[in-house]
């Protein structure tokens, strides 16, 4: 059971194109928001979707794939772990934000020709 104390597993969209970021000391970093969507009859027999967005955070060789395969509208499976953060923004309030630190990445797009 000690795997599986903090790990996420998703399948969804990519909401735009992905962000990559290269730094000074080789490391590359992909960021990119994942919808998962559910469905589900209320009440009154209604199919209502209900769509929850995710921000994801890849490094290394797994966000230059991010970078060279990757789209908005592109469907993508992870597996990964969450993250949470805080930082000032420029008018010094603390911010805070939930991630996932995505370790595995599984295309789901049908290959085109």
């Amino acid at each position: 059971m000690n795997t599986i104390k903090n790990q996420v597993q998703l399948i969804g969209h990519l909401g735009k194109d992905p962000e990559v970021r290269k730094f000074e000391s080789g490391k590359v970093r992909a960021a990119f928001s994942l919808a998962t969507t559910d469905s589900y009859v209320n009440q009154n027999g209604e199919k209502v979707k209900d769509t929850q967005w995710h921000n994801v955070v890849v490094w290394g060789q797994t966000a230059k794939v991010v970078e060279k395969y990757l789209h908005k509208g592109s469907e993508v499976a992870i597996q990964g772990k969450l993250m949470y953060r805080n930082y000032e923004d420029k008018d010094g309030q603390k911010r805070y934000m939930t991630e996932i630190m995505a370790n595995e990445l599984m295309l789901m797009d049908k290959q085109q020709n």
